[in-house]
Parts: structure tokens; sequence; C-alpha cells
């Protein structure tokens, strides 16, 4: 009975970190929604997956907006042109954005764990006109 135990604790051990997923945004110069976009622009991720932001196209980066962080969260800057894996070990909401093209509207959301989104607080975040609205289209999907 103790070596079952025993296993089993091992096994949960070895076997936790391996159920966190790996979600992939890419940064785009043209996608499905326009120019200078993230594809997806909203990813709903559990507590502890990561995601991947790719720039597929050259001369982006993805970096948490500082008004859009949940308590507790680290806020996250990646450099231009490479890929960044940023873990969410927080729930809530976090906007990303593309720093050279946010007045292009280059803005994503994550939304981690089942926690309910303030989409008021979102959308109170002063961003240029561009990105203002395309967060206003990523919350109107959100339930």
């Amino acid at each position: 009975m103790r070596t079952l135990q025993l296993a089993v604790a091992i096994f949960s051990l070895v076997a936790g970190p391996a159920l966190a997923a790996n979600h992939e945004v890419q940064m785009l110069n043209k996608g499905a929604e326009g120019a200078m976009v993230f594809e997806p622009a909203l990813t709903n991720v559990a507590v502890g997956d990561t995601v991947t932001f790719v720039p597929t196209d050259k001369g982006h980066n993805a970096e948490s907006i500082a008004d859009m962080l949940p308590a507790g969260a680290e806020a996250f800057k990646g450099s231009m042109g490479e890929q960044i894996v940023v873990t969410f070990d927080q729930p809530g909401a976090y906007g990303v954005k593309c720093s050279p093209h946010l007045g292009m509207g280059m803005i994503a959301l994550v939304v981690v764990g089942d926690l309910p989104v303030d989409k008021d607080a979102i959308l109170a975040v002063k961003l240029p006109k561009k990105a203002h609205e395309r967060f206003e289209s990523i919350v109107s999907k959100l339930p």
C-alpha cells in the first residue's frame, strides 16, 4: 500500500507540469481582421498554460499592457522580431500589444481561467482609437 501511495505521489509531481498546454498566437502584418494583428486576437487559457507569441511577419513584439494585468501578475516584454513564450500563472485578463503598432490597433487579449472578465475595466484603459476599437470587438465576444 505504501509503495502505491509513493508511486502516485511521484507520478503526480512528474505529470503535473505536463498537463499545461501551449497556445500559439501569430503576429501578422495582415490577417483576417485587417492590418497589424495578433491571430487569434482572443486566447482563452487555463492557469499555468503558456502562450507562444510568434513574429510570423518581421517588426513585431508582444508585451503586456500595464493597466490590463490581473493583480499579482508579472508584466512581460518580448524583443522586436523575436518569439516570446509567456506562462500565465494568475487568473484574469491580460492585455497584449505590439509596441510599434499599438496606434494601428495591434492588440490581443489573453483570458486565463474561468473568472468573469471585467469588460468595463478593459474598455476604460486609455489607448489609441484603433486599439480601443479592437478591444471593443474582442470584449463583445466574451460571455
